[in-house]
């Protein structure tokens, strides 16, 4: 991080001379973080600071300090807003710093690269044994299988970054040090990733149970075999407007009734439907949850996220839907990897 940082601040005791030459090498952004002695962001420089300064008298050997605009936006950590968010990029603007609480840079968003910045952190469920895909599985764990040319799971990462994800948990048990040797700790992407190994299989959520050092109040848990261009950002607004607990991205089935259907109270008939068809929503493995109701989970034990959703019903916390409007599909058996292959062809990821 601190090599990516360098290529976009200056020290403010530094010439406006030098900062132009930097500034040569940013036409993608044009603008420079200004940071004093502490490393401390105070304030921003682009080319237009620098020709305004200029005609007012002021020489490019003067100091970075002396034409630097000090009313510069930021975005500070652990007050991410995504409205705020979402008017800075209705602004047009590129980069924006992501300060501490000292006011020194923890990371530079750039809204030319990615969708938004959700305060989330995500576990990708990633430990199953895949029996249906075999052989394909018998050498390499499932969520590594390649999907046009890319593994799915590495798919589903590279999305979520681009909505401003940067803590990735990934649970793993089957040929599980496969996925460490791919991913690491994350730092060849710019994020941070921690693998959590089951010694027994704990269902579809229950090896959450074995993660205790969640960073933000909102965890996205899903499973890493979903091939989805689900847009994250409208997933995670509508569970803040609906004010859930936990909200479960669906899919809709539609069910064509080729024949009238009697519409009727015990043998009255009340109405009749002339062929009718039936939305029904199906569960889709993705999950928004609040991260306090996670230590629910009971620990090291075999639990399903269908368990963990009727508890909150039946205790009556505010467990809501999200359809998935979108692209989706579970890639569990062959015939689902093989149309994956020639879905990805026409599909935006």
């Amino acid at each position: 991080m601190e090599e990516k940082l360098s290529k976009y601040t200056i020290d403010f005791n530094l010439s406006v001379k030098h900062a132009l030459e930097m500034l040569n090498e940013l036409p993608e952004t044009l603008t420079l973080f200004v940071l004093d002695m502490n490393n401390k962001l105070v304030g921003t420089l682009t080319d237009g600071d620098i020709r305004r300064n200029l005609l007012k008298g002021k020489s490019i050997d003067d100091k970075v300090s002396d034409f630097m605009f000090m009313d510069f936006r930021y975005i500070r950590l652990g007050e991410i807003s995504l409205p705020q968010i979402k008017e800075f990029k209705k602004m047009n603007l590129k980069q924006l710093p992501l300060l501490d609480e000292n006011n020194r840079i923890v990371n530079l968003i750039d809204f030319t690269k990615q969708k938004s910045l959700l305060p989330l952190e995500v576990v990708l469920m990633a430990g199953g044994r895949g029996e249906r895909l075999r052989p394909y599985t018998d050498t390499v764990p499932k969520p590594l299988l390649e999907v046009g040319g890319k593994a799915i799971i590495e798919r589903n990462i590279d999305r979520l970054i681009e909505y401003g994800v940067s803590k990735f948990n990934i649970t793993i048990k089957y040929l599980g040090d496969q996925l460490v040797d791919r991913f690491g700790d994350g730092g060849s992407r710019g994020v941070n990733i921690e693998f959590i190994r089951e010694e027994e299989p704990l269902g579809t959520i229950g090896s959450v149970s074995l993660i205790n050092n969640f960073s933000f109040n909102y965890v996205l848990v899903m499973n890493s075999d979903l091939l989805t261009n689900i847009d994250y950002e409208d997933f995670f607004q509508e569970f803040v407007n609906q004010n859930a607990d936990m909200a479960v991205a669906s899919i809709p089935y539609k069910v064509d009734i080729p024949y009238a259907v009697l519409e009727r109270d015990g043998n009255k008939i009340l109405s009749l439907k002339e062929k009718p068809t039936y939305t029904y929503f199906s569960n889709a493995g993705i999950y928004l949850i609040k991260r306090e109701l996670l230590s629910r989970i009971p620990i090291a034990k075999y639990f399903n996220a269908t368990d963990f959703m009727e508890e909150l019903i039946a205790e009556k916390y505010n467990v809501v839907h999200y359809p998935i409007n979108g692209y989706w599909l579970d890639i569990g058996k062959h015939d689902d990897f093989n149309r994956a292959q020639e879905d990805v062809k026409h599909i935006v990821f």
